[in-house]
Parts: C-alpha cells; structure tokens; sequence
C-alpha cells in the first residue's frame, strides 16, 4: 500500500501552489496516515545527491500557507531530463539519474504539479520507474488539456482586470489608448477573459485572426461618437497583424504590446502607451477560487493514489473534481474556442477582436 509520497512543483510559479501542497500533505496524513515529501526545485532537486528533498510536517503547514503565492518548495522551468543541458554545451540525458533519485526517496507514489509541458514530462520520467503518477494541472495560461480551471489562472485574471482598472481612469486624463500585453504563450485565455471583466474596447488572442486596420477602424469609431481613450489587450501569443512590418522602423522592442501601441500611434495621430505585466501575473496572494480549486485537486490527487489510480490527472469539469487518464491530457492543449461563449460575450458587448466581424 502506498505510504510515502513525494510532490514536487514543476514549470513557470503561479498562484495557489502552496494551496496545493498543503492539501496534499494534510489529505495523507489525516486521511490515510502518509508521510508527504516535498521535492525540492522540481526535477532538479532529484540530480543532488543526497536528493534535495523536505518532510512535509502537517502540524507546520497552517492556513496561512495557502494565503501565499509561488511554491516554497521551489520550481524549475528548465533542464528537460532527456536532453538536460550541460555546461559545455551538450545535451545529456540524465532521466536515469532523477529516477535514481525517486527510489533513493523510497516513494510509492508521486505527484506533480504542473502544466501540459511539465505533466509530459513528468509522465515520461515516471513510466519506467514503476512509481504511480498522478498530475494536478496548474498554469496561468489555463491551457491544459482535460480541465475548465488550472491553478493560477484566476489569480493571473484578476490581476490583468485590476490593471485595466487603473489604466482606464489614466488613459482618460490623457486622451490616450492604453495597451495592456498580458500572458498566454499559445492561448489567450486569460486576456479574453481580463477583457471582458475590465471593459476593454479592443482584445486580440492567438486563436482570432486579426489585422491592424480593423482595430484602427475600431479607435476611429469610439473617437467619432465621444471617446477620447480606448483600452486594449493583446496577449502576448497573439502575433502582430497581417500587415507586413518594416524592420527598419517597426519591429518591436520588446513585445506584441510595445509593436502595437507605436502601430496605433502611428496610424491613429493619437498617443498609445503599452504596459507590460509580465511576471506580475504570476506572483500573488491567490483569489479565494484558486484556492478553493488547489485544496479540491490536492485531495483528489492523494485519493487516487489510494485507489492505485496512477497515470492520471485530477481536473475540474462541470463544478466537480473529475480524473483523466494522462493520454487524454500530454500533448493537447487547450486554447480559446472561436466560437465558445467568451467569444460571444465579448462580441456582443461590442469588443473588437480585429477580424472582419
């Protein structure tokens, strides 16, 4: 019977990890009397010998741990175990090396947290190993596969509103359009939805096609009946426009937001100012719904263990905690449906998404 279990926090930090060990930790050992080992910086804590690794004392792990925001067990978004880079340059496959490193642990049962990326990886690691796997979905981007909700997207969404919140009043004293770039490295979950909750005019995501011009049209539009400002949010997958770019002049400096706010200066008469949130997104006390979510995922994922469901990821569907095989997770990734419902109620409020419609 499993009785000693490792988690560890993999990829890009977020909101809510820690909510999520502590759920873990304290569902072992009151639900199942466990011992919970917390591995220290992702999968790099497994290269250290001795492992780099810390005993979850459930006594220690008080509420207000799930009021913090990163992983105080550390993470990693780097060194892929099949192709780890070394320094000199080469690339060396030191899997065997962390699997080592598991069964020095004596754990009979893993679990980790993680985006699609990190969850494929951790997958292919364990196989072999014969140690069961469980994942729990976490990213800002809130692009996993087989999930509503990842850990950390809520907290990243109320912080881009909160950000439109305090560029509008400032966009109107100046007669400015305010861009804002917010995350989504391949989906634009989270500016859709900023967009929505802090009244943007304009928000452009990977998954619409969009052109410069219809945006520009947009401003124009907003200017003849009054308005002297207009928010705009671009994710920063969503690429720039169909119109072909001048390296000499327009390239961007940094990002689509910086490349957009000198187009719309440019092709408007009117002052743009970019803002960047970055890591912003990411590190923050949590919101009390990812919260909620990381303590309901961090129990299930221990549960499953018990019933010797490995190679699974707990997620949420339809206001409840389901599991899915991992097949059905690795490899898939979520983005924003074109025709979903944020698509619509954007539209319908009069936002510009910068295609034809």
């Amino acid at each position: 019977m499993t009785k000693r279990i490792g988690i560890l926090t993999s990829g890009g930090d977020c909101a809510g990890l820690n909510a999520t060990i502590r759920a873990v930790a304290l569902r072992a050992h009151h639900g199942h009397g466990w011992t919970t080992i917390g591995l220290r910086y992702g999968t790099l804590g497994l290269l250290e010998r001795p492992v780099e690794a810390v005993t979850l004392d459930p006594d220690r792990l008080s509420a207000a741990l799930a009021r913090q925001g990163g992983t105080f067990l550390g993470s990693t978004n780097r060194g892929d175990p099949f192709a780890f880079p070394m320094p000199d340059g080469s690339r060396k496959d030191r899997s065997g090396e962390m699997v080592e490193g598991l069964k020095q642990l004596g754990l009979d049962g893993l679990i980790g947290v993680g985006g699609d990326g990190s969850l494929a990886i951790l997958r292919k690691l364990l196989g072999p190993s014969g140690i069961p796997f469980v994942g729990i979905p976490k990213t800002i981007d809130n692009d996993v596969g087989c999930t509503e909700r990842a850990i950390g997207y809520s907290t990243a969404v109320a912080i881009a509103t909160e950000a439109l919140d305090r560029l509008q009043p400032t966009g109107t004293s100046h007669e400015r359009t305010m861009v804002l770039e917010v995350m989504g490295r391949d989906a634009g979950h989270i500016a859709i939805a900023a967009a929505i909750a802090g009244g943007a005019d304009v928000v452009l995501i990977p998954e619409v096609r969009w052109r410069l011009e219809n945006v520009v049209r947009h401003i124009a539009g907003l200017r003849a009946v009054g308005r002297t400002s207009a928010l705009v949010v671009v994710a920063e997958a969503a690429g720039q426009s169909d119109e072909a770019v001048d390296p000499a002049t327009d390239a961007p400096d940094h990002g689509v937001g910086d490349w957009l706010a000198k187009r719309l200066a440019k092709a408007t008469g009117a002052e743009a100012r970019a803002t960047v949130l970055g890591h912003v997104q990411r590190g923050a006390m949590p919101t009390a719904e990812d919260r909620l979510l990381a303590s309901a995922l961090g129990v299930r994922a221990i549960d499953l263990l018990a019933e010797g469901k490995g190679d699974h990821m707990v997620a949420w569907w339809n206001r409840q905690v389901i599991d899915v095989p991992l097949s059905q997770v690795v490899g898939r990734s979520r983005t924003v449906d074109a025709d979903g419902t944020l698509i619509r109620t954007a539209r319908a409020l009069g936002i510009c998404l910068g295609d034809a419609v």
